[in-house]
């Protein structure tokens, strides 16, 4: 019965139609006219005079000359070599460091016709472009150039990952750049302590800024929105910035939210620097250069020297100088009788009574006074009396979505939620 079945099936699946070779066959002859005589010559012509354009893009290397990075873009073009090697503009191609990219329009005959190349300022709006240009006909020896400023293009990127050993590794392994991590350990740095509450398995989704140049991705901009899954719970948070202008007639600061309205940012950040390693944490401790046991009333975190300082709330600086076993060292004084301290400074970036805001860089990390080593001992003091830290970070008030904005708010929170609901699912893609 079986093989019976089995058979049916195939005569049931078998070809209806006649066999190809019983078709009639029927054979179409056409008169075809030339083309006149003119029109063969004036399509010759066109065909004659059209020229290749070639584009190609290569990285500069430290140890280019002009000669060789043009041999690398399969330019063979003395008038070009010898602009690139005296023109001031043209000079800063293989100025500074090597890495640039570079993006030639050839012609057939390998001369160069354009050359461009980008690079990032300090403005995070816009970037440089410098433009090189062949004046007049194919062959000229003359070149101009010129320096540009243009905004970037903004795109969002989805990414996921899981950690398996540290958030960094995890990272790195799901390619997304490093400023990603920074920031997504600084947005939820309050609520999980990344140097020693991460688990095997944790995981998280994100929405990043990229902004490119020409189609080039020439910087990571801002994390739009993430979510991170530690030791089984979900934290998830988006930015916004309200719509309109504050008191002072500015554009209100923005920040993270979680995606049902509570402002993530905190009167104390969590941390004096970015992400780092805290090396001794407010407790009993043997004192590395005063050999005896002894209360350690604040945290220190360990930087290389020269890593940035910044105040954890806004305030007013009360003390900026040396301090025998602090070394350089800055006081801070917050509203309701709170003080931070920040010492063993390499250098100090401000003045008493000067006044600051939340994640101002107010000095640099060293190992002046008594330290060992570079890194920062960082201190939060209520009415005089030293607290931990991390305990007051996580104790300092929030504040939600303006009543205003409340509206607007809830419209991006949806579309956060569809986009971090479509980074989870490259996750799941990648662990099938």
């Amino acid at each position: 019965m079986l093989l019976l079945g089995t058979g049916v099936t195939a005569f049931g699946v078998a070809p209806l139609a006649p066999d190809a070779a019983d078709l009639p066959v029927r054979q179409v002859l056409e008169a075809m006219r030339p083309l006149p005589a003119q029109s063969v010559q004036t399509q010759l012509a066109a065909l004659a005079d059209f020229r290749y354009q070639l584009f190609r893009t290569e990285s500069t290397r430290s140890s280019d000359t002009a000669a060789s990075l043009l041999k690398r873009l399969n330019l063979d073009d003395a008038a070009a070599d010898a602009f690139l090697r005296n023109d001031a503009n043209a000079r800063l191609i293989l100025s500074g460091q090597a890495g640039k990219s570079v993006t030639v329009e050839a012609s057939e005959s390998q001369q160069l016709i354009k050359l461009s190349m980008r690079w990032p300022t300090d403005d995070e709006q816009v970037f440089q472009r410098l433009v090189i240009e062949r004046m007049g006909a194919a062959g000229s020896k003359l070149f101009s150039s010129r320096i540009e400023t243009a905004p970037y293009t903004r795109s969002a990127q989805l990414a996921s990952a899981t950690v398996q050993t540290s958030l960094f590794a995890a990272i790195d392994s799901a390619g997304i750049p490093d400023g990603v991590g920074v920031q997504i350990a600084e947005i939820f740095s309050t609520d999980i302590d990344f140097r020693r509450a991460l688990r095997k398995g944790d995981r998280f989704n994100v929405v990043y800024e990229t902004l490119e140049a020409d189609g080039e991705t020439m910087r990571t901009g801002r994390v739009l929105s993430a979510e991170f899954a530690n030791d089984g719970k979900t934290f998830q948070a988006m930015w916004f910035q309200p719509p309109g202008l504050d008191a002072a007639g500015a554009p209100p600061k923005g920040g993270y939210y979680t995606l049902d309205g509570q402002s993530l940012r905190r009167a104390f950040l969590s941390a004096p620097v970015e992400f780092s390693r805290i090396s001794s944490g407010f407790a009993m401790r043997f004192h590395p250069v005063l050999q005896t046991w002894r209360a350690h009333n604040g945290t220190d975190f360990a930087a290389p020297t020269g890593t940035p300082a910044r105040t954890v709330g806004d305030g007013k600086v009360e003390f900026a100088g040396v301090q025998n076993g602090y070394g350089n060292v800055v006081f801070i004084k917050h509203r309701n009788n709170f003080e931070t301290v920040y010492a063993h400074l390499s250098k100090i970036n401000v003045q008493e009574g000067q006044t600051v805001s939340q994640g101002q860089t107010i000095g640099l990390v060293g190992s002046t006074g008594w330290a060992t080593g570079p890194h920062l001992h960082f201190e939060v003091r209520l009415n005089g009396v030293q607290h931990d830290p991390m305990t007051i970070a996580r104790q300092s008030d929030v504040t939600p979505v303006p009543l205003a904005a409340q509206t607007q708010f809830k419209q991006l929170a949806n579309g956060f939620r569809n986009q971090l609901q479509a980074a989870a699912t490259i996750h799941q893609t990648r662990a099938e």
